[in-house]
C-alpha cells in the first residue's frame, strides 16, 4: 500500500484471479461504474462488517446471514406488536453495538450509515435535517421502536401497542408526545424527534 497524490487516501495494489477479474467487469457494467468504484464501495462495507472465508459478521463478532428485506418484513409484519417492538428495539441494539465498538456511539450520521449499507432502508434526510425512513423497511411499530433505540438510545414503551392506547387517554397522550409525527412524505417514515442537529 502507497500513499497516493491526496494525503487522505492511499493506493491499494492487490493480484485477483482471472475468474474474480472477469466478475468485476461484469459487474462494473451491469452498475454502470468503474472497476475502481465497485472496488471502493465492496472495501467500505469493511467499516461495517467482517468478511471471513466462510462467512461474514458484525464488527462485535456476530454472525450474518443475508435475507431479501421483503422477507423480512413477511416476517416481522404478521407478529404481535409487543414483538414488533421488541424486535424493533433488539436491531437497534446491534446498530448501537456496532457504532460503540467503532468508539462512534453518539454519531447519528454513523448508525444511520451502517443502517444504509447493511440494507436495512436508505439514508435519507430531508433539507429541514428529518432523517425519513421508508415504510418498506417493516410495520409501524417495528419502526419506532428502532427509531426511538437509534436516536434516544432509550427502550420504546412496551405498552404503545395500538390495544393498550385504545380508551386510555393519557397513555395515548404520552405515546403523542414521545412520537410527534412530522409529515415530510406519505411513504416514509419521520417523528420530531428524528432529526440531526
Amino acid at each position: 500500500m502507497s500513499r497516493g497524490k491526496n494525503s487522505d487516501s492511499s493506493v491499494l495494489t492487490i493480484r485477483i484471479d482471472k475468474e474474480l477479474d472477469e466478475n468485476l467487469n461484469r459487474m462494473k457494467l451491469r452498475l454502470g461504474v468503474s472497476k475502481a468504484d465497485l472496488t471502493r464501495n465492496f472495501l467500505e462495507l469493511s467499516k461495517y462488517m467482517i468478511k471471513q472465508k466462510n462467512s461474514l459478521k458484525s464488527l462485535n463478532d456476530r454472525d450474518f446471514i443475508i435475507v431479501k428485506r421483503s422477507f423480512l418484513r413477511k416476517l416481522i409484519t404478521p407478529l404481535d406488536e409487543l414483538d414488533q417492538i421488541v424486535l424493533g428495539d433488539k436491531l437497534a441494539r446491534f446498530i448501537n453495538d456496532i457504532a460503540r465498538i467503532s468508539g462512534r456511539v453518539d454519531d447519528l450520521n454513523y448508525k444511520l450509515d451502517i443502517c444504509d449499507n447493511l440494507g436495512f432502508f436508505p439514508k435519507f434526510i430531508d433539507e429541514e435535517n428529518f432523517v425519513l425512513v421508508t415504510k418498506k423497511f417493516g410495520p409501524k411499530k417495528f419502526v419506532e421502536s428502532f427509531l426511538f433505540r437509534i436516536f434516544n438510545d432509550m427502550e420504546m414503551d412496551l405498552n404503545y401497542s395500538e390495544e393498550n392506547l385504545k380508551g386510555n387517554k393519557s397513555l395515548t397522550q404520552k405515546y403523542k408526545n414521545d412520537f410527534k409525527v412530522v409529515n415530510r412524505s406519505e411513504s416514509h417514515y419521520s417523528y420530531e424527534f428524528t432529526t440531526l442537529k
